[in-house]
Parts: structure tokens; C-alpha cells; sequence
């Protein structure tokens, strides 16, 4: 029996993860088409046309605010089955908007289904998980949408320009979509957690708001790493044209590489020493690759950049994930894993939006310098608190002794 609960690779995990990978690669597919075929078709100022992408981020972070407290009152296989449904219906009904505004309309509604379905599915995993392999579990899990970060978009756009925007289309209806038939023929949503029984309410509902607080420091940690990759996402093409490289885009491929082979490594590390020996380093690495893109002036630097940027970011955001998850009781999972996903999205859209500025009144060199100093931040942030962990224990362990000593 206990080697069963030990057991990680199970089916459940197996479905579950592949059906993470469907539901990312979707969105990945047409991210990076999407403004492109909205100006073509529309025609729309540049205020507009940045709507079809934050909107589709607002509606996903209200959702996911929104679904963890319904998870405890709505049957989790409702809320996934109607967040699968309405994301590939707003897919699939992409090619016939006749209006901007109907493109918008629908942007929206994926967001909304999409912020359920990334709720529950992680929620579903983390139920499964042995307690003591989550950090290697979620690592693994994690590799899905790397994967779909990877390949979806370079997909994408070799579908648009060979057979247009209404086939990519079909086949993020298609990706999304397959997951229903997927989980229901292979029977892999696990049962319902019980509910906790009265006697415990009490000491429960005390036991909340410092289990919320703790997670609030992850999450911020998990915040701070995303915006300096809101920075790549919104400037790394513009750098490559300042500095005559043709192919800096290539950053995202070694990236990924080093994302995959770090992700299960680093969860290991975290189920054997917690945080701060993955959280360190990983930030240390994280600037050092801040600081070489900003005077790469050869593709070399670019992908050197790249590989150490993907080792710290792919042991980074596994591990605040597992972190909040093992500070979250069971039935809080939900609300654990809106909060990271959240962060994410946060943190990105901080990074365009703050880094840009820095941009706009110096250089995209200098921009890249300073998403460095924010990486000096989280490494100060995490350093504090192990301090004040250390100081914690040292008092703990210090008062027997003590006691004993009175005696």
C-alpha cells in the first residue's frame, strides 16, 4: 500500500499531464499568429490590437480568482468539462467574427474557459502526487507546457502561412477539445477529496490565513521571476533587430532544452531540501543570463543567455509551485495553484509594461540590466527569509533546552 502511494508515474498523472499539454499547446499555437490575423482581417488601431491579448490574460486571472473558492462548491468535473467546452467553442468560432469586437467578445470567453480549465487540472494533479515527491511531480507536470511553449508557436505560424488562419484554427479547436473524450475514456480524474469533518472547522478556519500568507511569499518570488520574462516575450524580437541578429529568436529554443532537463532535477532537490537551495542558484543564474543578453553582440552570448536562463527559470517556477502547494491543505490546492498561475500572468504583464518603460528612456540593453535587478531583489527577498527561518528554529530548538536546563 505504501509503495502504491509513493508510485509518481501513474495513468492518472500520465492523462492529466498530457491533457495540460493539449490545453497549452492550443493557446500557444495561435498566441503568436493571433494579432497578426487581426490586423490583416480588421484593420484596428495598435490600442485595439493589444486588447486581443490582455484581454484574454484579464479574463483568465479574474477566472482563476473566481473558480478556486467555486471548486468548493461546484463539482470540479463540471467546472473543467464547461471550461473545455467554452475555450474550444471561442476557438472555433475565431474565423467567423465579422467584427472586432466579436474577435474581442471571443478572446475573452477562451479566457474565461481557459482560466477554469488551468485551475482544476493542476488542482486534479496535485491531488495525486505523493506528498513527499511533489516537487518532482509538479517538475514533471510543468514539462507540458514547456513543451507547448517550445513547439506550439513555431506550429502556429507554419499553419497560417501554408493553410491559413480557419485551419489553425480547427486545430487549437481540436487540441482543446480532445481532452473531454481523453479524461472521460480513460477514467483519470481521481475522487473527490473528503470534506474536512466539523469537529476540525474550528481549527481549521485558524489555521487559513497563516497557510495564505505563506503562500503569498512564493507566489511573490513566482511574480518577480515572470516579469523579466515578460521582458523576453515583448522585447527580445526588437533587441535582435537593434543588435543585427537575425536569429535571436532562436533564445526561446535553448531555453526550452535546459527547462526540460532541469525541471525534474530541481523538484527532486526541493523534496530533499526545500526551497532556498533551488531558489539561490537559480537566481544567481537568472542574472548572470540578464547580464550576458545585455552585451551579447553574437549569437554565441544569445544562446549562452539562453541556456543559463532556462536552467534558472525551469528551476525557479516548479519549485514556488510545490512550495505553495505543500503549505496549502488539500482542499485549498485550488486556490494554491490560481494563486501561482496568476502570479505568472501578473508578473508578465508588469514586465512588458515597467520594462518597456526603461526601454523606451535608455536602451533594451539597459532594460535587460535592470530585469537583472530585479532578480537581485527576489535573491535579497529569499536570503531574508531563510534568515528569519534559521532565527525561528534556532529559538525553537534553544527553549527545551531551557527548560531542561530550570529542571
Amino acid at each position: 500500500m505504501v509503495r502504491h502511494q509513493e508510485k509518481l508515474w501513474t495513468k492518472d498523472f500520465i492523462v492529466l499531464t498530457l491533457s495540460y499539454l493539449l490545453l497549452f499547446l492550443s493557446l500557444q499555437m495561435l498566441l503568436s499568429p493571433f494579432p497578426a490575423y487581426a490586423k490583416e482581417q480588421f484593420h484596428p488601431g495598435n490600442f485595439t490590437l493589444s486588447l486581443v491579448t490582455s484581454l484574454f490574460a484579464l479574463a483568465a486571472i479574474a477566472t482563476r480568482f473566481a473558480t478556486a473558492p467555486m471548486l468548493r462548491i461546484v463539482s470540479r468535473n463540471t467546472i473543467l468539462y464547461f471550461g473545455l467546452a467554452l475555450a474550444s467553442a471561442s476557438t472555433l468560432l475565431y474565423p467567423h467574427a465579422d467584427s472586432m469586437a466579436q474577435l474581442l467578445i471571443l478572446r475573452t470567453l477562451f479566457g474565461i474557459g481557459f482560466g477554469m480549465t488551468s485551475t482544476v487540472l493542476p488542482t486534479l494533479v496535485s491531488q495525486i502526487i505523493p506528498s513527499q515527491r511533489i516537487g518532482e511531480g509538479i517538475g514533471y507536470f510543468g514539462l507540458s507546457t514547456s513543451i507547448a511553449m517550445s513547439v506550439g508557436p513555431m506550429i502556429g505560424l507554419s499553419v497560417i502561412q501554408e493553410y491559413g488562419f480557419s485551419t489553425l484554427s480547427a486545430m487549437g479547436t481540436v487540441a482543446a477539445f480532445a481532452i473531454i473524450p481523453l479524461l472521460l475514456f480513460t477514467r483519470s480524474i481521481p475522487s473527490q477529496p473528503a470534506a474536512p469533518v466539523a469537529a476540525s472547522d474550528t481549527a481549521q478556519t485558524n489555521s487559513k490565513k497563516p497557510a495564505m500568507g505563506r503562500m503569498l511569499l512564493p507566489a511573490l518570488l513566482n511574480m518577480l521571476m515572470s516579469i523579466s520574462y515578460g521582458g523576453l516575450l515583448g522585447f527580445l524580437a526588437l533587441y535582435g533587430q537593434e543588435k543585427h541578429l537575425d536569429q535571436i529568436g532562436l533564445f526561446f529554443l535553448f531555453l526550452a532544452f535546459t527547462v526540460l532537463i532541469v525541471r525534474p532535477i530541481s523538484g527532486k532537490i526541493f523534496d530533499r531540501k526545500g526551497p532556498a537551495p533551488v531558489l539561490i542558484p537559480g537566481a544567481l543564474i537568472v542574472i548572470a543570463s540578464m547580464l550576458i543578453l545585455s552585451y551579447a553582440d553574437s549569437m554565441l552570448l544569445v544562446i549562452i543567455s539562453a541556456l543559463l536562463y532556462g536552467f534558472g527559470f525551469g528551476a525557479i517556477q516548479p519549485t514556488t509551485q510545490a512550495w505553495m502547494l505543500r503549505e496549502a491543505s488539500p482542499e485549498r490546492h485550488g486556490m494554491a495553484n490560481s494563486l501561482y498561475y496568476n502570479s505568472i500572468d501578473l508578473g508578465v504583464a508588469l514586465g512588458s509594461m515597467l520594462l518597456g518603460l526603461v526601454a523606451a528612456a535608455t536602451s533594451y540593453s539597459v532594460m535587460y540590466r535592470c530585469a537583472a535587478g530585479v532578480l537581485g531583489l527576489f535573491l535579497v527577498i529569499v536570503l531574508i527569509q531563510q534568515a528569519a527561518e534559521h532565527k525561528k528554529s534556532s529559538g525553537q530548538s534553544a527553549a527545551p533546552a531551557q527548560t531542561q536546563a530550570m529542571s
